[in-house]
């Protein structure tokens, strides 16, 4: 398949700013891939499709406020420094990214915090890529916790508020390392958690710490030319044997996002089974793809050509899915990271 095959007209309009409350309120198309019929439902029917052996998997990445607004020293210009990756914690390095990068060269220092914290810039990596170093030495995701703003996607045409703290983040989110948030599980509540659970549904849980490749734009009109950008993954012996029963019980794996997909479709054994593992992945899914793991898909609409809408059409079926698309855009469903979402079963 082609980029181009992924393109389509959406109404700026439909792009949500504010997330809906609460949280499974939100619309569910359902696809159907064997018959290829749509239902319309809201998201907390999701507990209506799951039945008792079937299991749930999610992905527990946590969201840092990763966004910084600093200012140079001398000029005192602002300056944001996006973090993107800590290289070496006893050092406090960081890949990031700046804006306007124009402004910022190797030596310069950016303060924040009303000049009690600073980062030096040491290396050049990309146009707009930087490594700094840090100068505060205590706890740093505390800090940032206190100093930074969430990062929330370009497309959403506002600044972060203190509720995007809470709202930008899953209910079960755990483990800090996402600058951006796994969108498919904002949708679940606790209450609607516990509602699967007592179904006699287990709830896997792995990670995948999504970076700003989620939302890096394919260049390249030939799919199998284009490179993912690496993201640190793990899958526990706990997450395997919940997933590996269900398998064997041939009831369905139910996965919450294109990031847990990922990550699950990263450690797989030759028999089809999930396996524990730890490390990077830049897997790339698209037409035509054989799913080893997933038999359910949850997830939100996604932008188009964007390797997330390649891999929930390669799970659903190229045309079967933008067909959707064209749907949901008709009947004015709430597109991207706080929109509303799509099960393909």
């Amino acid at each position: 398949m082609k980029l181009s095959d992924f393109k389509y007209p959406l109404p700026r309009n439909l792009i949500a700013k504010h997330p809906v409350a609460p949280r499974d309120r939100s619309r569910l198309m359902v696809l159907h891939r064997e018959n290829e019929t749509i239902e319309e439902k809201h998201f907390s029917n999701v507990v209506d499709y799951i039945k008792k052996g079937d299991c749930l998997v999610v992905n527990e990445t946590k969201v840092f406020q990763a966004r910084l607004i600093g200012k140079k020293e001398k000029t005192n210009a602002k300056i944001e420094v996006f973090l993107l990756r800590q290289l070496n914690a006893e050092d406090n390095i960081w890949d990031v990214i700046v804006d306007p990068a124009r402004k910022v060269r190797i030596g310069n220092k950016i303060y924040f915090n009303n000049g009690n914290v600073w980062c030096e810039v040491i290396d050049n990596t990309t146009s707009r890529g930087r490594t700094v170093r840090f100068n505060y030495t205590g706890d740093f995701f505390k800090l940032i916790e206190k100093i930074g703003q969430t990062p929330l996607p370009y497309y959403i045409k506002r600044e972060a508020t203190d509720k995007d703290k809470v709202s930008y983040q899953t209910v079960y989110a755990k483990t800090i390392g996402a600058v951006a948030a796994p969108t498919a599980g904002l949708h679940f509540t606790k209450p609607l958690i516990k509602k699967i659970e007592k179904k006699g549904v287990k709830v896997a849980t792995v990670l995948l710490h999504i970076g700003l490749g989620t939302f890096r734009a394919v260049e390249v009109e030939d799919l199998t030319k284009h490179k993912m950008d690496s993201e640190y993954f793990e899958v526990t012996e706990s997450a395997v044997a919940i997933v590996n029963k269900a398998i064997d019980t041939k009831n369905k794996v139910f996965v919450v996002g294109t990031s847990t997909c990922r990550a699950l479709e990263s450690s797989v054994t030759t028999d089809g089974h999930l396996k524990p593992g730890r490390g990077w992945t830049d897997k790339f899914i698209f037409p035509p793809y054989d799913f080893k793991i997933a038999d359910r898909l949850v997830t939100n609409f996604h932008m188009p050509e964007s390797t997330l809408l390649m891999l929930v059409a390669a799970f659903g079926g190229h045309e079967f899915v933008m067909k959707a698309y064209k749907m949901a855009i008709k009947q004015g469903y709430r597109f991207y990271s706080y929109g509303d979402a799509m099960m393909l079963i």
